[in-house]
């Protein structure tokens, strides 16, 4: 493991137990996730701020919020990593109530809200807003029975695509037909084929792509869960990158050996998932870096580039909610 993607591992774990010391009594699946919100922004948590933004949120909702459901604590540290904790709260909030003109209310409405209130302008909300449930329309159409509350937070992601609502699931729905006799959960490669439509490529490339990460993992030792894990999948299988499965390996073994991933911490594919979000991140922050300081002069091949890692970063945003979802219902299954 090279210096950089170490500092990165070492980063996260110092964010997850700063995390857990400062907020005890939740569940452990939630913890790593949040360390990965604070450490793909390059942030060491500070603990006052977090304890600030703790307080935000629960100044702007009531008891009974869906901001305070199982996943608080990830949108805890959204707004800790934001510039601005008060302002991130507020427009989350009017994002929120223009959703639930669309929506029934949901635990996953307000991380939909986050992150579209972090991607566009005030004015633009309300087109967003209405494009994320015209998106998620046509996904129940396709899919009637898979698609359900937390296809909220893929369909808002989708409506910051600069393509049109139809292209867009059209583009998903060709992944969904190639991927879904490859894996035994449906849900989980609707999921995943959501997050690929951000991709760059044919569904087939990407299909391509995917399969011959998840093999070549596995026949390195990694084997990838097809459940609510896979979404992170797609963002890894569209890094152009030829160490991604080395990285893999390295930060798996890494995890392996630190506190609350042994025997009595949590699972192995819940560890390969968490190694899988580090990597994605360290690849983008790569990518982003070298395409915004390219200096060859050719604009439009630039331009290109880092719309390309844009849609990758906001493709990685949505694996992290897919993370949380799952670290939700994990939490919510634990406590029951």
């Amino acid at each position: 493991m090279n210096t950089s993607l170490n500092s990165m591992c070492d980063l996260f774990i110092e964010n997850r137990d700063r995390i857990k010391n400062t907020f005890g009594w939740q569940s452990n699946y939630i913890y790593p996730v949040c360390s990965a919100i604070f450490t793909d922004k390059k942030q060491l948590v500070d603990v006052d701020r977090l304890k600030y933004s703790d307080n935000i949120l629960k100044h702007h909702t009531g008891l009974f919020s869906n901001f305070r459901s199982t996943a608080k604590l990830a949108m805890v540290s959204m707004l800790a990593v934001s510039v601005d904790p008060e302002k991130k709260m507020k427009q989350s909030m009017q994002v929120y109530d223009l959703l639930k003109n669309n929506f029934f209310t949901s635990a996953y409405l307000p991380i939909a809200a986050m992150i579209i209130s972090e991607q566009v302008s005030l004015d633009d909300y309300p087109r967003i807003a209405q494009r994320t449930r015209h998106i998620y329309d046509l996904m129940k159409t396709n899919h009637p029975f898979l698609t359900s509350a937390e296809d909220s937070v893929f369909a808002a992601m989708l409506a910051l695509s600069s393509y049109s609502d139809e292209h867009i699931v059209a583009e998903a729905e060709g992944c969904y037909q190639l991927l879904k006799n490859e894996f035994f959960s449906r849900n989980a490669v609707q999921s995943l084929s959501h997050v690929l439509a951000l991709c760059p490529g044919t569904p087939t490339e990407k299909f391509q792509r995917t399969m011959n990460l998840y093999h070549g993992l596995r026949t390195n030792g990694c084997k990838y869960s097809g459940d609510y894990e896979l979404a992170n999948l797609g963002v890894l299988a569209s890094i152009q990158s030829d160490t991604i499965i080395q990285d893999m390996a390295a930060v798996d073994y890494f995890l392996s050996r630190q506190r609350g991933y042994g025997l009595l911490g949590l699972g192995r594919k819940q560890r390969l998932m968490h190694a899988g979000m580090l990597v994605a991140s360290y690849h983008l922050a790569q990518t982003n870096d070298d395409s915004t300081h390219s200096t060859d002069g050719k604009l439009s091949m630039q331009t290109a580039a880092i719309s390309s890692t844009i849609s990758l970063i906001v493709a990685q945003q949505a694996a992290i909610c897919a993370a949380v979802a799952a670290s939700s219902a994990a939490a919510a299954s634990a406590n029951s």
